[in-house]
């Protein structure tokens, strides 16, 4: 795997966890710039072996996400072709089912990508709705990364009100954090200056599918 590729997914996994550069470089007992260094700077070109065992059991990805040749892990790096099952979210409270029926199959290298390597954080839901038309249609199929309420950032999210699930846009004003709900579509409403506190986030969409 190129090292620009490996130090983008590092500096992806400690964005999403929120944990800073120098927390990461003291784990691996190193001066506190170390890791901003290799990220931003490429030096060193290349982790260590023991370094990257440290860093993929910390953060729970299989080290050939962050650069192991084949079989240092166990096994060989996933290929691009193998899939993953996706499950379904409950429609009722948008809850990862513990022994899911079905579930939705989807590329490995792609879904690795989407979550930073935390594939488990990733559940599939079909919209029901047209309030965020055009950019989504009742019928189509999202993947959604849960448990998004920190760091929370604009984007298209899942939200759960009174028991039901809605698709909306949300919108984080930069000096107050306040919270706008949006819709898409102008025949559904909007609500502005909201307490993100009080929003309870399913999880941000990150894939959208639907059929032509």
């Amino acid at each position: 795997m190129a090292d620009q590729a490996v130090r983008e997914r590092l500096d992806a996994l400690i964005r999403e966890s929120g944990q800073g550069y120098a927390a990461l470089s003291r784990l691996l007992g190193r001066n506190p710039a170390y890791i901003q260094q290799y990220i931003k700077r490429g030096v060193p070109r290349s982790l260590g072996e023991s370094e990257r065992t440290r860093l993929a059991q910390h953060f729970g990805v299989p080290e050939h996400f962050l650069g192991a040749p084949a079989r240092m892990d166990g096994g060989v790096p996933e290929p691009s072709g193998k899939s993953v099952a996706i499950p379904w979210l409950d429609p009722d409270n948008g809850s990862l089912p513990r022994a899911p029926r079905t579930s939705l199959a989807f590329d490995h290298a792609t879904a690795m990508r989407l979550c930073a390597g935390h594939i488990d954080r990733l559940g599939a839901l079909i919209v029901d709705s047209d309030a965020m038309f055009p950019t989504l249609s009742t019928g189509d199929r999202i993947i959604i990364e849960m448990d998004q309420r920190r760091g929370l950032k604009d984007g298209i999210y899942v939200i759960r009100a009174d028991n039901v699930l809605l698709v909306k846009r949300l919108s984080v004003h930069p000096i107050t954090g306040r919270v706008a709900i949006l819709s898409d579509n102008a025949a559904y409403p909007s609500f502005s200056d909201c307490d993100p506190e009080l929003i309870a986030v399913v999880g941000r969409v990150r894939w959208i599918g639907r059929q032509l």
